[in-house]
């Protein structure tokens, strides 16, 4: 068996050590693309890792649960995951669109609240807005139902036309208020109020939970990262994973351990489960 990774940190130290020592009441947090998914041109044939199924279905049993909590919407993240139906899956929840959705593995269903009006302002004006900033040719427009993003990634040059686009998106954004979350060349306009830290504070409050690991890759997972510093503040032991890249550093930064992408993900996920037989 592989010896677990020892976190960089004192927090992270300790926030391993409560997990290990009473994982019934642990929570383990995930981002999905980027973390569990690698990253890929075009998102829509994003899919989980080959072995992160089954190592979710190897851990989620022996912890509270495990989280999936995306931007996407939960539906899609299920899908790209394979998730549904998978034995020792049963303690599996999705929190997607920045927890505006959930979905259940115990039930298979989604439930979620009315998409905010702004969205279809916004789906409406984008492309004109795109025309005018002079977009780079192969940057496009994902649909995703209670938002909507810009990739920039297949552009002739992504990076120039990231920068070019993210004052155009943020005042858009502001006239139908929503708010620009950037990420990997793409920058996403959806409704304020809702992040991956406000989603992961109400789920570990709400399950109870006396220990969480997060693990994320982008900027979009910093409010988690946050999240749980609050945690850790206020008792909770937390430990906080960086699924390395070369394309973001904030969170290798912050974070308690780095491990190599959604490979070293499924791997501590693995090793982590294999610890608590």
């Amino acid at each position: 068996m592989d010896p677990l990774p020892t976190p960089q940190t004192q927090p992270g130290r300790d926030g391993l050590a409560a997990l290990l020592a009473k994982p019934t009441a642990a929570i383990v947090g995930l981002d999905f693309d980027g973390t569990l998914a690698p990253i890929v041109a075009d998102p829509e044939q994003a899919r989980a890792h080959p072995e992160a199924v089954p190592a979710l279905a190897a851990l989620a049993p022996k912890v509270a649960s495990v989280a999936v909590i995306t931007g996407r919407p939960a539906g899609v993240a299920v899908r790209y995951g394979g998730f549904a139906g998978v034995p020792g899956l049963e303690h599996l929840t999705v929190l997607g669109h920045y927890g505006a959705e959930r979905w259940d593995a115990v039930t298979g269903t989604v439930t979620a609240p009315a998409p905010h009006p702004g969205v279809a302002a916004v789906r409406a004006e984008l492309p004109g807005v795109l025309d005018r900033a002079g977009a780079w040719h192969g940057t496009w427009i994902e649909e995703k139902g209670r938002a909507v993003a810009v990739h920039t990634r297949r552009a002739d040059d992504p990076q120039a036309a990231f920068d070019a686009l993210r004052g155009p998106l943020t005042d858009l954004a502001t006239r139908h208020g929503l708010i620009v979350e950037p990420g990997r060349m793409v920058l996403e306009l959806r409704p304020p109020g809702m992040d991956k830290g406000v989603a992961l504070s109400e789920y570990v409050r709400k399950t109870g939970a006396e220990s969480v690991l997060y693990a994320g890759d982008d900027l979009g997972d910093l409010p988690a990262f946050d999240a749980v510093d609050e945690l850790r503040s206020d008792g909770v032991p937390g430990l906080l994973v960086c699924s390395g890249s070369t394309e973001v550093t904030e969170l290798a930064e912050r974070a308690d351990m780095v491990v190599d992408g959604p490979a070293g993900v499924v791997q501590l996920l693995r090793t982590l489960a294999a610890q608590l037989d």
